[in-house]
């Protein structure tokens, strides 16, 4: 077998589906790829050619060699074109393809690279947002701004006191790759590493596209050094791999495989997390069958904010087939006269493009309990997205107000608020002033923060044990709720919106805007069959988690 040749992608990650993809396709990069996963790297393909696009039409006016693009074709002719530009001493190349490093086994590819100080910085391009928004009118107390960011048309970094960073590690390992690479090419900027200079830098320009980001590198470089070593060592086979459950096994085309082999040696990880699964395998709990039985103190090294007695409770419910252990005698959430369920729907950073809601007025029979979308069908990111957002707002506000004009209790209900609040925060900030109804952030902020807004994810995890997870679709069913459509999913919706709207060049198919509507509705209609179930006396025939305890 080839020696092993890892790309950025293959640093960060399960190690173990790392060392299938080589060991059983022969190549660290051979990893199958899901259509959800198909679905964002060509969203994340089609961001990438905008901004370089953008990027080259800023350089318009610039002499003759200055900017080149590489063009697509073979690996080696990119690989060609790319030496020739650096050789040449040009100031900007686009889609810039380096050598592969078989000796070091290396593989890479920068969006862009900057020519500075005698030598080049890479400029990476990805499909979410990089910085934040902050308040230039900061407290006295508070520390001074840090980051840097440059304009779009040249690398110039300064202080900028109206950002903050949101880092992902697997952005900055992508620099120190390359930043890598281009040292031992001689063609890095301070080239001959880490001592090359005070500091190393890297760009990155997100979803945003509206600067780039300077990210400094030295610290990130020293690291890089351990983890490309311990990667090779997994694929080369001198680190041996197993499966564990952790969140990447969501989406990962070796979960059948994996799962298989955890259910037939009882692993402890199908029960919790990831890192707390190795800490009760380093105290010899392996199985869950172990865990399930387990007398005594949990680990030295337990995190203290996990329950403990939860995860020996989730194992007996594991081993005895429980889909829920409730915590108290009678289980509650909060109730109202007047309850909305709320259901947001959103397209990765782009926006968030449906608001449905689903009203009873437990006080009047007679009221239809009716569900109602708040949605925009022009591709995201729209200024029509304000629009719908805004009719939402003013009739969530209509109702609340009406129903306190009566005398009657209201709530509004959510499952998992944090990404309705990202959104309800986002659109203020986004379309307050811009576009008519649309709230100001202060006012989003005091519906969040008020008593009328509830969020019945943490209902559930202040009243049960979950075995198998909090989600809504591993919840609502032990309610008696199905959804409509087997195929339901946030990632399959993603495919959906995408279908329904033509997003980037997908082929239109109209169909699927019933079908997002139908998965909205269900997800409203779960949550208010959810809640109904806390309340009511059925949810008394689950076992008291106490009574799992081994004795």
């Amino acid at each position: 077998m080839s020696p092993a040749v890892l790309g950025a992608r293959n640093l960060s990650g399960c190690e173990h589906r790392l060392a299938l993809d080589f060991t059983e396709r022969g190549d660290a990069s051979a990893s199958d790829v899901s259509p959800e996963a198909r679905r964002r790297i060509e969203a994340a393909q089609s961001h990438r050619a905008a901004v370089i696009a953008t990027l080259h039409g800023l350089q318009s006016g610039q002499p003759t060699g200055t900017v080149v693009t590489v063009d697509d074709g073979p690996h080696r002719e990119r690989v060609e074109q790319t030496r020739r530009a650096v050789e040449s001493g040009a100031t900007w190349i686009f889609r810039a393809t380096l050598p592969t490093d078989t000796e070091r086994g290396r593989r890479g590819h920068a969006e862009v690279l900057v020519r500075h100080d005698g030598g080049y910085l890479p400029i990476v391009i990805v499909n979410h947002r990089v910085t934040t928004p902050v308040s230039p009118a900061r407290p006295a107390d508070a520390p001074p701004p840090t980051l840097l960011t440059s304009p779009l048309w040249g690398w110039s970094p300064e202080i900028d006191a109206f950002r903050s960073l949101r880092s992902q590690r697997r952005d900055v390992l992508r620099l120190t790759h390359l930043t890598a690479m281009l040292d031992d090419l001689g063609w890095s900027a301070n080239s001959g590493g880490p001592t090359g200079g005070p500091e190393r830098w890297g760009g990155l320009i997100g979803l945003d596209a509206d600067c780039i980001v300077a990210v400094p590198l030295a610290a990130a470089m020293a690291g890089y050094v351990g983890v490309f070593e311990r990667r090779r060592a997994v694929v080369d086979g001198q680190v041996r791999t197993g499966p564990r459950r952790v969140a990447e096994c969501r989406s990962c085309h070796w979960w059948p495989r994996c799962e298989a082999e955890l259910t037939q040696r009882r692993d402890v990880s199908l029960v919790v997390g990831g890192s707390q699964s190795l800490i009760l395998q380093d105290a010899g709990i392996g199985t869950v069958d172990e865990l399930a039985t387990h007398r005594g103190d949990p680990p030295a090294e337990w995190p203290g904010a996990v329950s403990f007695a939860d995860a020996v409770v989730s194992a007996r419910c594991w081993v005895d087939g429980i889909g829920l252990a409730r915590r108290a005698d009678r289980p509650s959430v909060q109730r109202a006269d007047v309850e909305v369920d709320v259901d947001m729907e959103s397209y990765s950073e782009r926006g968030a493009y449906m608001w449905g809601t689903l009203l009873t007025d437990t006080t009047n029979p007679d009221r239809e309990v009716r569900y109602r979308a708040f949605v925009t069908w022009d591709p995201l990111p729209t200024l029509d997205e304000g629009r719908s957002f805004a009719e939402f707002w003013t009739w969530l506000s209509a109702e609340r107000d009406a129903a306190h004009a009566a005398g009657k209790t209201f709530a509004a209900y959510c499952y998992s608020q944090q990404a309705e609040n990202r959104w309800l925060r986002g659109s203020a900030d986004r379309f307050h002033g811009r576009v008519s109804g649309v709230p100001s952030r202060a006012e989003v902020d005091a519906f969040i923060g008020s008593s009328e807004w509830v969020d019945v994810f943490e209902a559930v995890g202040r009243n049960f044990v979950c075995p198998r997870g909090k989600g809504l679709k591993r919840i609502a069913p032990v309610a008696g709720f199905n959804w409509r459509d087997d195929e339901a999913s946030g990632e399959a919706s993603m495919e959906w919106y995408a279908a329904a709207v033509a997003l980037d060049g997908a082929a239109q198919d109209l169909s699927q805007r019933a079908r997002l509507l139908t998965y909205n509705e269900d997800d409203v209609r779960a949550t208010k069959v959810l809640r109904e179930w806390i309340s009511s006396d059925a949810v008394l025939d689950l076992p008291r988690s106490l009574d799992l305890l081994p004795s």
